[in-house]
């Protein structure tokens, strides 16, 4: 039994295969053009919740390169400044070694003083530098508000503790500023440890070293004097060590006799005297403390105004060792600021060469998710094509036959 069938059905089935086939061709055809083999989620759905995962981790680690970029410009402004707060501090270095000078006079100091007033405004004004948007880079969190105000004893800080930090990678936050407390207030007295000072009421000429520890074990804490006394004829120097701190005050060490540069040890510290102390002369022994670099030269330029031969020039000499130290202690603390922003300068461009292979990894998933074979893309765009001329051809003749073209 033979199957009839219907113009109209030849028609359909013709029409259905030509649309099917044209979209095949057309989607092919998008494909080349846009260089992606998965149009819609529909063409491989793993594929392409693969590529949305991998691209989104991509816009993160774009994100990531941003903030680094943020955060390099904002360490090299920090750093900049710590390189022009050094220069500062060793400049004002030289100066202290040069009013040391026992050839200049009261008016030789009054201008090193006058100078100094300068270096301490100019390290004020970097102290108080402003970050480029609106705010203060040594400020904390607290951008808006100027960290330092000057006062009659150096400088008080007006900002908080706060670093202000980027997420510079998907595990790392980093500061990318320093508060002006810990650059220039903690900085510790003396050697850092414990500092001596001669008392304002001396009138030898005796002069203390800074000392050193020679035991940290036997460090207490606790403040001491160095008391002098002459007595007997010929006169004999002697001292006494008084533990200040006990209740009561314990001497330590009692009426030991002086020689000039001896070492004197207690409590597990040591240091010298050099000169001729009088009796009554004393010295202070107190725990190393924080003080703020301003201050440090406020003092200086006093120590430098002071009588022009007080106590034979140990009050100035003894004032000067005491600058030139802290101001020593002051460019360690500095530099350790600028060495710890070099560090996080040099591991933000570690990360930097990290995000860069990170970013070729993602591209080169992305590319086997989604890119399109093109050899076998045209191939098979050239194949869709033919067979869809060779439809047309055949549906053309299809659609010829009648039984009136054999009717005369």
């Amino acid at each position: 039994m033979s199957l009839r069938i219907s113009t109209s059905a030849i028609f359909d089935a013709g029409t259905t295969q030509l649309n099917t086939l044209q979209s095949q061709m057309a989607k092919t055809q998008l494909q080349l053009s846009t260089n992606k083999r998965n149009l819609t989620a529909a063409d491989d759905p793993i594929a392409t919740a693969r590529a949305l995962e991998v691209t989104q981790s991509q816009s993160m680690n774009t994100q990531f390169g941003t903030n680094r970029s943020n955060a390099k410009a904002s360490l090299s402004l920090v750093d900049k400044t710590l390189q022009d707060v050094t220069g500062q501090i060793q400049d004002i270095q030289t100066l202290i070694v040069t009013a040391g000078n026992g050839a200049y006079d009261a008016s030789d100091r009054a201008a090193l003083a006058t100078e100094l007033e300068g270096r301490l405004t100019d390290l004020m004004g970097l102290a108080n530098t402003a970050d480029g948007t609106g705010g203060y880079l040594f400020s904390g969190y607290q951008s808006t508000t100027q960290p330092f105000s000057k006062t009659s004893t150096g400088a008080v800080y007006q900002g908080d503790q706060g670093q202000r930090t980027l997420q510079v990678g998907s595990a790392r936050k980093m500061a990318i500023s320093e508060t002006g407390s810990a650059i220039f207030e903690a900085i510790p007295t003396g050697n850092g440890r414990f500092t001596t000072a001669a008392a304002n009421t001396n009138t030898g000429s005796a002069i203390v070293s800074p000392g050193a520890v020679v035991d940290g074990s036997q460090l207490n804490g606790h403040s001491y004097e160095i008391k002098f006394g002459v007595a007997g004829t010929p006169s004999v120097t002697t001292y006494t060590v008084t533990d200040k701190s006990a209740s009561p005050p314990v001497d330590v060490l009692a009426n030991q006799p002086y020689t000039e540069g001896a070492t004197i040890s207690f409590g597990g510290m040591s240091m010298d005297i050099k000169g001729t102390p009088a009796a009554g002369d004393s010295f202070s022994v107190d725990p190393s403390a924080k003080q703020s670099v301003f201050t440090t030269i406020t003092k200086l330029i006093q120590t430098l105004r002071g009588p022009a031969d007080n106590a034979n020039g140990a009050d100035l000499a003894n004032g000067l060792n005491t600058a030139s130290l802290n101001m020593k202690n002051a460019l360690d603390n500095v530099l350790t600021v600028q060495a710890s922003v070099g560090s996080r300068l040099k591991e933000l461009d570690n990360l930097d060469s990290t995000g860069d292979d990170l970013n070729i990894q993602y591209q080169t998933t992305l590319s086997s998710l989604q890119d399109l074979d093109m050899v076998k893309a045209i191939s098979l765009f050239a194949q869709q094509q033919q067979t869809l001329q060779a439809a047309q051809m055949s549906f053309k003749t299809m659609s010829g036959l009648s039984l009136f073209n054999y009717i005369t």
